[in-house]
């Protein structure tokens, strides 16, 4: 059962808090265990008391939309944070779009076509929110979040906010220096004028190409590895032998080796068991280390306390 002194120590707030929330239909690998408590914050200013508010002791954990995140079977401890409607805003102003963060990147993407604005097509190729896009320096059709972004609010665990230039997040590949304790509220991105059929025939060339060489219709948290430096991580998944590679109901994607899917019977941690078994193989192979891409949260099943419903 749930812990039941930690709902008694959750502040006041606008939004919502449900407890006991199983998070596979809240992950695209449609996998993992249950938040101990599910918050909705409505809109900054009470994510902002939340924080300021909230016990220093109480473990807190950020979920986007669930894409790129992998959440292990045995739940996430203490308060899981996912951002609703009031991260979801738009503002339009010359030369620049001030976006929520948690605004699907598919949304933004059309949102700027509509505009006429772009820019943004890379985005639509892009699982996600925009938060988790900055937060990773997503990339995709050769662009990354770091050519666009002028600056990015953000929200420290104590309740302040912060405004970073580009220059201050030193964006490096898929990743950035803010804190995993810091949230991200929204940001400035750079677009240009365009013509709507010419920004449209961008974004349908990404559908296209994201349909041909992605399992887009299998369950999958998308690109599993980083690319190593000069090297592609598929090719060197391809090359150790791991294509259609099957641990449990996980199997590492026929169309794109960089995927692994759930073929519908998968646990978290048969995902995370053939992550690993790939990057042994590609080791042992090659004397490369490949590094998740996905990231990993939560606990795993033998390690769940009373606290956490299994």
């Amino acid at each position: 059962m749930v812990n039941p002194s930690l709902m008694d120590k959750m502040p006041r707030v606008r939004g919502k808090f449900v407890e006991n929330v199983r998070l596979s239909k809240y992950t695209w690998f449609r996998v993992g265990g249950v938040a101990e408590i599910l918050f909705w914050p409505r809109d900054e200013q009470d994510l902002r008391e939340f924080f300021a508010n909230i016990s220093r002791d109480i473990p807190i954990t950020i979920l986007g939309v669930g894409s790129n995140t992998l959440v292990r079977d045995g739940g996430i401890p203490g308060v899981t944070i996912r951002l609703g409607k009031g991260f979801q805003n738009i503002e339009i102003s010359r030369g620049r779009i001030r976006a929520g963060a948690g605004l699907s990147n598919l949304r933004l993407a059309k949102v700027a076509k509509e505009n006429g604005l772009s820019g943004l097509e890379f985005l639509s190729g892009i699982p996600g929110s925009l938060g988790g896009a900055i937060r990773m320096n997503a990339g995709a059709f050769n662009k990354e979040i770091s050519d666009i972004l002028i600056s990015a609010r953000a929200l420290t665990k104590g309740g302040g906010c912060q405004e970073l230039s580009n220059k201050k997040m030193s964006f490096s590949y898929r990743s950035c220096n803010l804190s995993e304790s810091s949230i991200f509220l929204s940001a400035n991105l750079r677009v240009n004028k365009g013509k709507i059929g010419e920004i449209e025939s961008i974004m349908k060339s990404i559908r296209y190409r994201r349909q041909v060489q992605q399992p887009s219709k299998q369950a999958t948290g998308g690109s599993t590895f980083i690319n190593p430096p000069g090297f592609k991580a598929w090719e060197l998944i391809e090359n150790a032998g791991c294509r259609g590679l099957i641990i449990g109901g996980a199997q590492v994607s026929e169309k794109h080796c960089n995927f692994i899917v759930n073929l519908g019977s998968a646990t978290a941690l048969d995902i995370e068991k053939l992550g690993n078994e790939v990057k042994r193989r590609v080791f042992e192979h090659t004397g490369i280390k490949l590094e998740w891409e996905i990231k990993r949260i939560g606990v795993h099943l033998e390690e769940v306390g009373k606290g956490i419903v299994t």
